[in-house]
Parts: structure tokens; C-alpha cells; sequence
């Protein structure tokens, strides 16, 4: 028998739930997109985003996925032949890598595993790179396959005065974990719709810092990737490069209405205790069975989701999406990703709903006999009482 209710609960890294308010706003017509209010709602929703970002520079919209957002940028900002440093610790990380070699980029990987990258290690590859031949140094602030945070703020200080441009993947932690981006000195960030921004997939946006906004076009830039035409654009199908996403403005409009109504600072909050909430059910149970947290530093573990290994995962998948309607993320990237799953809490998620899909994977657990300790729920429960 099965005990899901008719809405499932989706805890996969993205896309992340819609909150109905974001729903409502998207669901309806299509106004003029030639009209006065769509591109006033649209500079609304620019303001917005550059405060979501910690930044008073330039935004660029793109239709497309956070794998266009790595794109966009690249064209505009990368030649062919250019050195990149790409500091890698995990899946998304290594595809980062292998994109920019497709786009004929002569890359260095620094793989750091299941670890943050380490500022140090950074610090003295730049120092080595006399010849400041490297154009650019990429990283994930959260990489989704593995659940590592990094450390952006220490990474951009880790380069002292090389003249590298420094290129954020924020797809999984914008909305979810801090970004101060003139604060910490990123010259370009990349983020989704799908994630912390709390909307459907389809739109992905660079953040770029004056230095970046002021780049000369690169041998890459094609008429649609150019960003050049989208910052200077005079009517709104010009700054998304044709027919704008008509939904998508108002649903992110929406989403960023309901950040600013908890306030950023409580966003970050909220997704730091949850992520507790998660490493402290996992911590009891792993004392009585063959799992364990992927991020072994607390000081690492990412504020959207949590990577984890655990005996049987699939199976435990596989029971909780038929008997209690709950979807976890795959093993995506581990070595043994039968034994591997994510459990994401991004974007619109909250106490009563981790503690939910924590539950129902105690009940999984014990249904399908996998071996764990006892404890779990009161101590995520504790969690909440300390933290709220």
C-alpha cells in the first residue's frame, strides 16, 4: 500500500519546487511584449537580481540552463588557446572543465575531491603563474553532485593581484548560501532559475563586474551569445535577445518578492539550518549503519543540499518514491552511485518539510531493512528548536 498524499514532495538539487505564489504570478496571458509595463516589470526584476547577488553591476539575461549560463560566459569572456584554472570538487566542477575544452580552452583542473578547494593550493598555482598566462580561474560555490560549499571570499583573496578573471558557478547556491559579489571581488557570476531562484528551468544569468562588463568580444561570441547587444539594449526583446520569457519575468519577479520578504540574511539562515538538519539525522544514523556524510567538514557541506552515502540507496529511493511520494537526488558523480543519493533543501524548503522527508527515510530504512542508528529525528528536531 501506498501512504503519498496526491503531491508528491521533490528533495532532488533542481529544479527545486515552485512555491504556489510563484505559480499564481507565472499563470497568465501573455501581455504585449512591446509594452511599457513588461519592460518596466523586467527592470524590476534586473534591481532584484542584482540585490539577490550582492552586486551593482551588470546583469544579462539568457533563455537557457545553468549549462548556458557556463557558455555565455566563456564566448564573451575566453578565447581558444586561453589558460583556465578550473578548481574542481565534484561532477559539476569536472563538466564545467570539459566544456570549456570543447570550446578549445587550454584548461588546468586543481581537483580537490570531496574538499573545498584550498586557498592556499591556489594562491601559490597563481603565484608559479609568472607570465600571468592564466585568463581566468572558475569554480562552483556549491557544487550539487558532491554537496561541497567553497569558500568564494577566501578563493578571490587567494589570488591576490593576478590578473585572472574570477568566474562563480552560483547555480545551486544563489538564494540558498551568501554572495556578496563586489563585496568578495567575483567578476563573474553564473545562476539558474531553477534552484534557490524558486522558478521552472529556461533562464540563466551572468552578473558581470565592470572589469568583465568592459571586455572586448572574444573570437567565440556569436550573434545570440554576445552580451554586448543585451547590456546595451533600447526595448526588452533586444535584452533577451528575442522573445522574452514572458512567464519566467513575472514568476522570478514573484520569487525574489517573497526573499525580500523574509530578508536575505533569514534566507541564508534558513538553508544553513536545514542543511544541520539533514548532517545530524545522517550523524545518528550512521552510527548503526554503512552510510556517511560525502563532506566530511562541516565548514564545507553546502547550504542546498547534502550528498551522502548509504547501503541500499537505490532501493531507498526507489520505496519512498512508491510508498510515501517523496523523490531524493541520485548518486550523481559518486563512484558507487547505487550506494549514493542527495537529499536537496533549496529554494522554498522549510523545517516541517525536511523533517517530513527525513522521517519517511527512517521509515524507508526500516521497511527495507537497512542497518542505522537510532536518534535521527530528535536530533534535526533539536535543530529546529535551537535554530528557530
Amino acid at each position: 500500500m501506498s501512504l503519498a498524499g496526491s503531491r508528491p514532495i521533490i528533495a532532488i538539487p533542481g529544479p527545486s519546487p515552485v512555491p504556489d505564489r510563484v505559480l499564481r504570478a507565472m499563470h497568465r496571458v501573455s501581455p504585449d511584449i512591446y509594452g511599457d509595463h513588461l519592460a518596466a516589470v523586467n527592470a524590476g526584476l534586473i534591481d532584484g537580481l542584482r540585490w539577490l547577488a550582492g552586486t551593482a553591476g551588470t546583469v544579462v539575461p539568457y533563455i537557457g540552463n545553468g549549462h548556458a549560463g557556463w557558455e555565455a560566459a566563456s564566448a564573451n569572456l575566453l578565447s581558444p588557446g586561453d589558460a583556465v584554472l578550473v578548481l574542481v570538487s565534484g561532477r559539476f566542477g569536472e563538466g564545467w572543465a570539459e566544456l570549456l575544452r570543447m570550446q578549445g580552452m587550454a584548461v588546468e583542473v586543481m581537483d580537490f575531491g570531496a574538499t573545498a578547494p584550498d586557498p592556499a593550493r591556489v594562491a601559490e598555482r597563481l603565484a608559479a603563474d609568472t607570465a600571468r598566462a592564466i585568463r581566468a580561474v572558475c569554480v562552483c560555490q556549491i557544487d550539487t553532485a558532491s554537496s561541497v560549499q567553497a569558500d568564494i571570499a577566501g578563493l578571490r583573496a587567494a589570488m591576490g593581484d593576478h590578473p585572472a578573471l574570477f568566474v562563480v558557478d552560483a547555480i545551486a547556491s544563489l538564494g540558498c548560501a551568501p554572495m556578496r559579489m563586489d563585496d568578495w571581488g567575483v567578476d563573474v557570476l553564473i545562476a539558474a532559475s531553477q534552484k534557490g531562484l524558486m522558478c521552472p528551468p529556461g533562464c540563466s544569468f551572468l552578473w558581470l563586474s565592470d572589469r568583465a562588463a568592459s571586455m572586448p568580444a572574444t573570437v567565440l561570441t556569436t550573434p545570440w551569445w554576445d552580451m554586448r547587444p543585451r547590456m546595451n539594449a533600447q526595448a526588452l526583446w533586444q535584452f533577451w535577445g528575442g522573445t522574452p520569457p514572458v512567464q519566467h519575468i513575472f514568476g522570478l519577479t514573484e520569487a525574489i518578492a517573497i526573499m525580500r520578504e523574509e530578508g536575505l540574511e533569514a534566507v541564508w539562515a534558513r538553508h544553513r539550518a536545514l542543511a544541520e538538519m539533514v548532517a545530524a539525522a545522517f550523524g545518528c544514523w550512521s552510527a548503526g549503519g554503512d552510510m556517511a556524510l560525502n563532506v566530511a567538514d562541516p565548514a564545507a557541506r553546502a547550504a542546498s543540499v547534502t550528498a551522502a552515502r548509504l547501503a541500499g540507496a537505490d532501493g531507498l529511493r526507489g520505496w519512498l518514491a512508491e510508498k510515501a511520494g517523496l523523490t531524493l537526488g541520485i548518486g550523481l558523480g559518486a563512484a558507487d552511485p547505487a550506494n549514493a543519493l542527495r537529499v536537496a533543501h533549496m529554494g522554498d524548503a522549510g523545517a516541517v518539510q525536511m523533517l517530513g522527508v527525513l522521517g519517511a527515510m527512517q521509515a524507508g530504512m526500516a521497511a527495507r531493512g537497512i542497518a542505522h542508528g537510532p536518534g535521527a529525528l530528535d536530533a534535526a528536531a533539536g535543530v529546529v528548536a535551537r535554530r528557530a
